[in-house]
């Protein structure tokens, strides 16, 4: 089996599992419709050491492309640097999150394109970026060539060493009973790179703190949608028997004992 072909395999085989724990309800047309406004952050911050990355590789004169902007959280800030920025995000809520950031900060050089990467109808640009969007994609080898095929000086690509939910993967044995299936990553996503004959570059950036909650109810609460747990099962009443003993309290909030941070790669390449 190719790097590819195993990377679809694992995207597709996490969706099946996820799909049979959720039962009958479907799911949701826009899945970040609940989260976007979480998504909303200043285009001028400066605390932001991926953002404050990604700026050093962008001059004024470039026209850069960001697939998957969701709500503009990297798209904007570099917007304020280059030329042209030109977002492509399906989701209608994330789109709408980032219109209003980029109207409230008065950032008139962002074209918004709603469609999948895969549907996109998009001009060709100086720099791709895709931050975080990778791990779901079944056809990644289609999807990676699009991007190089729509980029003139390189293409930008962004992943954590582990999957992004892998912090709560020790929590499906003790709740469903079975192991969590895990998307691929960046080191799978340096195989298909190899397979693909593109030499690229990886730069490891700095670790993030594991992802935490507000406090105990909010823990219960995001879990319970993360683990795709039904009102009233046995499933959730383990959750909840079981969840205080799993929680650790910080300065921030709380988070899941043992947790492991997540650590962002960096992967640049010309295209060919």
């Amino acid at each position: 089996m190719t790097p590819t072909e195993r990377w679809r395999e694992s995207v597709e085989t996490e969706h099946a599992q996820s799909d049979q724990k959720r039962g009958e309800v479907p799911p949701p047309q826009d899945h970040w419709r609940p989260f976007a406004q979480n998504f909303r952050a200043d285009p001028h911050r400066t605390d932001d050491l991926l953002v404050n990355r990604l700026l050093q590789e962008v001059e004024p004169h470039h026209v850069v492309m960001d697939v998957g902007a969701g709500g503009g959280r990297l798209a904007l800030p570099l917007a304020t640097r280059c030329a042209k920025m030109v977002a492509v995000e399906p989701s209608s809520s994330m789109c709408q999150v980032l219109r209003e950031q980029a109207f409230e900060s008065g950032l008139e050089n962002v074209t918004l394109v709603e469609a999948t990467w895969e549907e996109a109808q998009a001009e060709v640009v100086d720099i791709v970026l895709c931050a975080h969007v990778l791990y779901v994609v079944a056809g990644i080898e289609a999807f990676v060539k699009k991007m190089e095929a729509h980029a003139r000086e390189k293409v930008l690509v962004v992943l954590f060493q582990a999957p992004p939910q892998s912090q709560i993967y020790p929590l499906w044995q003790m709740v469903h009973g079975e192991k969590r299936i895990p998307l691929p990553s960046l080191p799978q996503f340096q195989e298909v790179l190899s397979q693909l004959g593109i030499d690229a570059n990886v730069e490891m950036l700095s670790q993030l703190p594991p992802r935490g909650f507000d406090d105990r109810d909010d823990a219960l609460e995001q879990l319970t949608d993360r683990l795709y747990l039904a009102p009233g099962s046995s499933q959730l009443a383990k959750l909840e028997e079981i969840l205080p003993d799993l929680l650790q309290e910080t300065d921030n909030g709380f988070i899941i004992k043992g947790s492991q941070p997540l650590q962002p790669g960096l992967v640049s390449w010309h295209p060919k």
